[in-house]
């Protein structure tokens, strides 16, 4: 216990400031990605052509190298924050993109049928009945973006943008495990709870549709 207490009193304030850089850019990352992927698969259901092309043009960023779309970014935005959010938000797109056009495409004719005898126009459709029914595909598809996000956040210390990322780099770099693993453990801890927190809102949703 003793060698706990230091252990935090000497690294525990610089944990949390990693901890939560590294929240800062995973999230960020996140939420950009699903403000920009659902209207943007939804709206790939409505193309009569050309929508698998799409979405195979947003694979395709994720098919380039992290750390080479990482230093992509830095004429952009410059080095830090800036450079490794855009980075991740590209990276997250794919698979809410992807979730999402499969989901809306899966809906059930029948409740559009009845939707558009009820008089809904096609975008009223689309909020009121194929998003709704198609939510928990959708929510797989941000569950799978926010873990591979968290992971790849370790990649954004390459430069300079903090996150737990720099405990593993001066880990490696000082031959010390005991710093590699200050980065390892949290970053995986933190994948494994939003992961468990996305599960438990997608079963409570698909309950409570039931």
């Amino acid at each position: 216990m003793r060698e706990v207490s230091q252990f935090w009193q000497q690294y525990g304030s610089e944990i949390l400031l990693k901890l939560w850089e590294h929240l800062y850019i995973s999230f960020s990352a996140i939420i950009l990605g699903v403000i920009v992927a659902i209207p943007l698969g939804a709206l790939l259901t409505r193309l009569k052509k050309g929508a698998e092309t799409l979405i195979n043009v947003v694979g395709f960023l994720q098919t380039i190298p992290s750390l080479a779309l990482l230093s992509l970014m830095i004429p952009i935005f410059g080095i830090g924050k800036g450079s490794a959010i855009a980075a991740l938000f590209l990276y997250s797109l794919l698979p809410i993109v992807r979730n999402t056009y499969v989901g809306i495409q899966g809906v059930d004719p029948t409740y559009l049928d009845a939707a558009k005898g009820m008089g809904m126009s096609k975008w009223h459709r689309l909020l009121k009945v194929e998003l709704p029914l198609s939510f928990s595909v959708i929510l797989s598809g941000v569950k799978q973006s926010a873990v591979y996000v968290i992971s790849w956040t370790t990649l954004a210390a390459y430069i300079g943008a903090g996150g737990l990322g720099d405990f593993i780099f001066n880990g490696l770099t000082l031959y010390r495990l005991d710093l590699i693993l200050m980065g390892i453990i949290p970053i995986t801890l933190l994948a494994l709870l939003t992961d468990g927190v996305l599960r438990y809102v997608e079963n409570r949703y698909v309950e409570g549709g039931r």
